[in-house]
This record gives C-alpha cells, sequence and structure tokens, in this order.
C-alpha cells in the first residue's frame, strides 16, 4: 500500500485555492472591519434580507455555532439586526441595516478585484464555480 500524494489531492487543491482566494480578499476587507465570513453573510443577505438564522448559515456554508457570534459582531458594527419572528419567540430573523446595504452595495468592486487578481478567465472561473457547485451536491 502506497501513501497518497499530497498535489494530486483533490481536497488539498480545493483547500489551497480557498485559503489564497481568501487571503486576497483580506486587504480589501480589513479597512471595512470585516472578515471574510462576515463578508459573505452580508451578501448573502443583500440578496435575500430578512432570513432565519439557519435559512442564512444554510446559504452561506457556516454552521449555526459560526453564525451567533459572527452576527453580535454585525450588530455591534450597525451592519445587522437581529428580531424575533413575528408568533415565534423562538425565531430570529437578520435584516441588513442602510449600513449594511450601502457596504454590501460595494462588494461587486471587491469582488471583481479579487476576480482579476486570479488570472481566471471568465469561463474558467464559471467552471470552477460550475464543479464546486456539483460537489456540494453529490454529498
Amino acid at each position: 500500500m502506497s501513501a497518497a500524494i499530497l498535489n494530486e489531492q483533490l481536497c488539498f487543491a480545493l483547500y489551497s485555492a480557498s485559503s489564497h482566494l481568501t487571503s486576497l480578499y483580506r486587504p480589501l476587507l480589513d479597512p471595512l472591519g470585516l472578515t471574510y465570513p462576515q463578508f459573505i453573510v452580508l451578501l448573502a443577505l443583500n440578496e435575500e434580507d430578512g432570513v432565519s438564522i439557519s435559512h442564512l448559515a444554510g446559504r452561506t456554508a457556516l454552521g449555526k455555532a459560526t453564525m451567533t457570534p459572527l452576527l453580535k459582531r454585525l450588530e455591534q458594527k450597525q451592519l445587522v439586526e437581529r428580531h424575533f419572528v413575528e408568533n415565534n419567540e423562538r425565531q430570529k430573523k437578520v435584516l441588513l441595516t442602510e449600513k449594511g446595504k450601502e457596504l454590501a452595495n460595494i462588494s461587486e468592486g471587491i469582488t471583481d478585484k479579487v476576480f482579476c487578481a486570479t488570472g481566471l478567465t471568465k469561463q474558467q472561473a464559471e467552471q470552477v464555480i460550475s464543479v464546486c457547485k456539483q460537489l456540494t451536491k453529490s454529498s
């Protein structure tokens, strides 16, 4: 039996690419006081606002245990608000504030800069996105 070769592993290639992309976002998000997970939550809420924490966790592929402290920090920055769902005191919905919407509206410039830094063509990026979506649906 032989050992697996690291650079031939799909999981390592995806992990390395993800780490690299996140590192490209860092200098663009730091001046805004945002982490990458906070940024993707703002993007998700900009597309679909007023959703439950569970829905948001599923949409962003972040665990529910991650969401609560992340949302607390976004609330402290006045970017989101959490409100109890009417007739259900156990469930909360998350809403972007005006400040959060303004920040989400500059996201395209940030994502464009990161895309340019990858050196990928639009077609290559679409192929990678398609393969990643296929991988996540297969489980």
